[in-house]
């Protein structure tokens, strides 16, 4: 029994690709790939559990045939089998582009795209044996995806611009009030214009705000619609 176990073991860490130790690193490298999977479909990403995990399967299948060519075609001239595995990243950035979309001048899934090229590599990693280096590396993924991720929520890391525009009854003359709002928030003015409407007595106030990424808006709503007859307010990502 003893010897069987030892063998097995032997086998899996074996540099040469066999029918059993390949088996064992395509399912590792779903496994690891099912958890990043996990958390980016936690996040509603278009990428999921699905897509990670044949994304690390197929990247560990190209990293086996790389290694398998050479060691049955001993006699091979003509090209070079490692170029099979090199040709996978080049083939994931395609990937990863699809993962990303374009909206209102700002890009989305940049994370999951990055996600996507990691995992890839996870599963080379795992298609040469490397199996523990795989493991710590998909458990320092799940770290940044996740724990990172709420300390950029408590520290409110980051900043991004947006377009606040705010539509007022009467003309506005002094626009002081509002940046005394802006400050007590802790958001800074770019710039800003006033478009005013005296037929109807009207005053369009468009600022460009520069705000911490995941801040919150709502009070300072309240604020700026005490300062006068605000009819309408719309905060928006510029284009």
């Amino acid at each position: 029994m003893t010897g069987l176990v030892e063998s097995i073991i032997s086998d899996l860490l074996s540099t040469e690709v066999s029918l059993g130790n390949a088996v064992f690193r395509l399912i590792l490298s779903m496994v690891l790939g099912v958890l990043v999977g996990a958390e980016r479909k936690r996040k509603g990403q278009i990428a999921g559990v699905r897509t990670f995990a044949l994304i690390s399967m197929g990247a560990c299948l190209a990293m086996l045939l790389s290694i398998y060519v050479p060691q049955v075609y001993l006699g091979l001239k003509n090209g070079d089998p490692g170029r099979i595995a090199a040709q996978v990243i080049t083939g994931v950035g395609f990937l990863g582009g699809g993962a990303m979309i374009h909206m209102k001048g700002s890009v989305r899934g940049l994370t999951t795209a990055a996600g996507i090229w990691m995992t890839a590599t996870i599963g080379m990693a795992v298609g040469v044996g490397m199996y523990w280096c795989a493991i710590i590396a998909t458990a320092l993924i799940l770290i940044t995806l996740i724990f990172f991720e709420i300390i950029e929520h408590r520290r409110n890391m980051g900043l991004e611009n947006r377009a606040l525009k705010l539509l007022v009854d009467g003309i506005v003359e002094d626009i002081e009030p509002y940046i005394k709002v802006f400050d007590g928030h802790g958001i800074h003015l770019s710039t800003y214009f006033l478009e005013y409407d005296y037929q109807h007595s009207e005053t369009e106030l468009n600022f460009m705000i520069l705000a911490p990424t995941h801040r919150n808006y709502i009070p300072m709503f309240e604020d700026l619609r005490r300062l006068g007859q605000t009819k309408s307010l719309t905060l928006a990502r510029p284009t």
